[in-house]
């Protein structure tokens, strides 16, 4: 009988001012069935309530980090700096796992005796209240490969587990789409990539201001061009060129 590989997860929450929707975050970690993880916080030294509600659980946390920071990506590379798991999991402020025992559910989806390089699976978007409203819009491959992603972000970046040892620190010189460029140069490395058909995450839709859309779909699309090339990039999005053409010419 084979022993059921029982990896640690480093669960890495980003905070700055997320008084209204932290608690809801760090419940659904301390409620995991599955026990084998470390909590850690990074807070970009917040001026709400954010460290009192962090104060109230510190005994739950593994480490906690609070200062100035040069946004989410350089806070992220905090994280992974102090990480010690076998998977990286990037739970944001307002974000969920799933179910009380998602953690489990992963480790019982692993068949195989060796662990995988990266773990995936599906995500729900939640309102305020963590009511479902509908899943993620771009479907989850049955098979992950780094190719995958020519089609978009497939797999939401919380929904991603990556072995800590091929983790790279995230590219600052992207401003909101860093996650995109990360998870595909980890893919490129990766030789076994486990679809846990489960939902991982419930997603908080906080509804992303159009300014920052616009910049996010645009640097995404320059992170293609620079893995997939521009043909095959404008062949797969040509519906963005054209929005982009139509824009510009009014």
């Amino acid at each position: 009988m084979h022993n059921k590989p029982e990896p640690r997860f480093s669960i890495i929450t980003v905070t700055y001012n997320a008084e209204k929707v932290l608690k809801d975050t760090i419940q659904s970690v301390v409620k995991q069935t599955y026990k084998n993880y470390e909590y850690i916080i990074v807070d970009g030294a917040s001026k709400d309530q954010t460290l009192s509600i962090v104060n109230k659980y510190k005994d739950r946390f593994s480490k906690i980090i609070s200062e100035p920071d040069r946004g989410l990506y350089d806070a992220m590379n905090k994280g992974i700096k102090i990480a010690s798991g076998d998977y990286l999991c990037f739970l944001n402020a307002g974000d969920r796992f799933h179910e009380d025992n998602t953690l489990q559910q992963i480790i019982d989806s692993i068949t195989e005796n060796e662990l995988p390089d990266v773990i995936y699976g599906e995500t729900v978007i939640v309102d305020k209240e963590g009511h479902f409203k509908h899943m993620r819009r771009l479907k989850t491959p049955e098979k992950l490969t780094w190719k995958s992603f020519k089609q978009g972000m497939l797999v939401c970046h919380q929904s991603f587990f990556t072995k800590r040892t091929l983790a790279e620190p995230f590219d600052l010189t992207y401003r909101f789409s860093a996650d995109f460029d990360w998870c595909i140069r980890i893919m490129k490395k990766s030789e076994v990539l486990h679809n846990s058909r489960i939902t991982i995450i419930d997603y908080l839709d906080e509804g992303v201001t159009t300014q920052n859309h616009k910049a996010s779909l645009k640097e995404r699309f320059l992170i293609m061009t620079k893995y997939y090339g521009w043909v095959s990039t404008a062949a797969h999005h040509a519906w963005f060129i054209l929005r982009l053409i139509i824009k510009s010419e009014k």
